[in-house]
């Protein structure tokens, strides 16, 4: 739909970008997005329906279509990026105009880029954004930092378009400065920590217990529908079931062995070592990943032990409920130094 005054502008048209100006647009607010890219654009405007949402090329045109004082928000990748936009952006915005980082970018980064453009009369703050591209248009879980009057002209859109909890939006303000970055960097150390805990019990399963793919969906179906219910529990378990159309074996068995990572459960680790504290659960899943890239010393290696792996013998039932015990009690563990972390961070920094 055509028209001006749009509450909310969209930098970025990507999966999270566009899914969670949808959202917005969903719950009833008039949004705007820009993307260089004329094909996200096209396709924001086709996957817009009725909904008051519209997409632009034009930097100068979506400026100007943003109602005062403007809210812009950036979906676009941590780095350098960020501050090209900053820069691009800062000269056709106005004193009290708000622009907000959704993306995982460096706490430090943040607040220096709040220093800087505080300087032109303009706010700013981080906000971490967690759920995927399921989550941002159905309901994220946000961590918005920074200048609290500020946040106060958005608050009501992302408390609206957040998942909720008996009731209650999965966003809140979190605290002054790169807070929310912060926050989100620790969250997203903690889920390292969980994955390569869930990795482990595969393993255990796998190799220790000498079980099959469909069994072992079986259990992650079980511990899905127990204590351990989560997002990752779910999809570990979907994992386990899935075949390409066609295919007579797990896609599963065709995935290479080396993780990637974008930095955040390293930073996790950097700042808790130079605070002397502990989060070994965190500590030890950012070196996994790291490990996990030398692929060839490890399949030499695991030629020349082939024999010392060790197979669990007992009653496989009780083994199964130890192992669920395990990943339970090491899942709080990797929660209590998260937020430990969290706390302790706060208390130095104020």
């Amino acid at each position: 739909m055509q028209g001006d005054n749009y509450v909310l502008g969209m930098i970025g048209l990507g999966v999270m970008g566009r899914n969670l100006l949808l959202n917005m647009a969903e719950h009833g607010f008039k949004v705007a997005g820009y993307d260089k890219d004329e094909v996200k654009v096209k396709q924001l405007d086709s996957e817009a329906g009725k909904n008051d949402v519209k997409g632009f090329t034009s930097l100068t045109e979506f400026v100007s279509s943003l109602k005062k004082p403007r809210a812009v928000m950036m979906l676009v990748p941590a780095g350098k990026i960020v501050d090209s936009v900053i820069t691009e952006i800062a000269p056709l915005l106005e004193k009290g105009d708000l622009i907000i980082d959704g993306g995982n970018s460096h706490f430090s980064d943040t607040n220096r880029r709040a220093d800087e453009l505080k300087a032109k009369g303009l706010h700013f703050f981080g906000m971490g954004v967690s759920g995927g591209e399921e989550g941002a248009r159905k309901g994220p879980s946000m961590m918005p930092g920074g200048d609290q009057e500020a946040y106060k002209v958005v608050q009501p859109i992302f408390e609206a378009i957040a998942a909720k909890v008996n009731g209650e939006p999965c966003v809140t303000y979190i605290g002054p400065g790169a807070s929310g970055n912060y926050v989100k960097m620790v969250h997203n150390g903690i889920e390292y920590a969980i994955m390569q805990l869930i990795s482990e019990a595969y393993e255990v399963m796998q190799k220790g217990l000498g079980l099959k793919g469909d069994e072992i969906h079986s259990i992650f179906k079980q511990w899905n529908e127990g204590r351990l219910q989560s997002f990752l529990i779910e999809i570990t378990r979907d994992i386990f079931a899935y075949k390409e159309p066609g295919a007579d074996h797990l896609l599963l068995n065709d995935i290479k062995d080396e993780a990637r990572s974008k930095g955040t459960g390293k930073w996790t680790s950097q700042v808790a070592m130079d605070l002397q504290l502990p989060i070994t659960a965190i500590d030890t899943a950012v070196s996994m990943r790291d490990l996990s890239k030398f692929k060839a010393a490890r399949t030499q290696a695991s030629s020349l032990y082939q024999d010392g792996v060790l197979k669990l013998s007992g009653d496989k039932a009780q083994l199964i409920s130890a192992l669920e015990e395990a990943l339970y009690f090491s899942t709080i563990i990797a929660y209590a130094q998260g937020m430990h972390l969290l706390t302790q961070t706060s208390k130095e920094f104020n």
